[in-house]
């Protein structure tokens, strides 16, 4: 959070939620890419990744409607994230059911720590405040669900959780520079 660079008139409140909207659209485009392709690898990960894509897609209109009520454009990385979490999900999704659930495990434990930060940064800007809350049980309930269904610590699964857990960082804080 530190170190944001904010446009005129945007207050810190804004950027994050410039980012976490991006940030919701990337997620979004990891189930849909993970979906395609658990048809064929993972048929039995089918009913819950389409489950937690629509509460991704939630929480991205939540940000939306915020980002609006604001006035605010979205974020310069929103498409960034867009692109870069489908091929995150194709890649994943043709590696079968335990990478895509050490894919979910490793974002979600990336947002919940950044979801919590941001709660003790944003305590004076309510609507966002709100906006947060309203998505952060989901993000748990996916992170924890997703946790039981790796299947062992395989290098596989250690591999993927570094590479994705990095990359989220890097887009978080690409996302609060631009």
């Amino acid at each position: 959070m530190i170190g944001a660079r904010l446009n005129p008139g945007e207050s810190l409140g804004d950027r994050i939620l410039k980012v976490d909207h991006a940030g919701e659209h990337g997620a979004v485009n990891i189930y849909r890419g993970q979906l395609l392709v658990a048809r064929l690898t993972a048929t039995d990960h089918c009913r819950e990744i389409a489950g937690m894509r629509a509460h991704e897609e939630r929480h991205r209109a939540i940000f939306a409607d915020e980002l609006s009520r604001r006035g605010l454009r979205r974020c310069r990385s929103y498409w960034l994230c867009g692109a870069g979490g489908l091929l995150l999900g194709l890649a994943t999704g043709l590696l079968g059911g335990s990478a895509i659930a050490a894919t979910t495990a490793a974002v979600e434990r990336v947002v919940l720590r950044h979801l919590d930060e941001q709660l003790a940064t944003l305590s004076s800007d309510q609507a966002a405040t709100m906006a947060i809350k309203a998505i952060i049980d989901d993000e748990r309930q996916h992170h924890d669900l997703s946790l039981c269904r790796i299947d062992g610590d395989t290098l596989l699964v250690r591999a993927i959780t570094r590479l994705v857990e990095t990359s989220t960082e890097a887009v978080i804080w690409l996302g609060m520079k631009l």
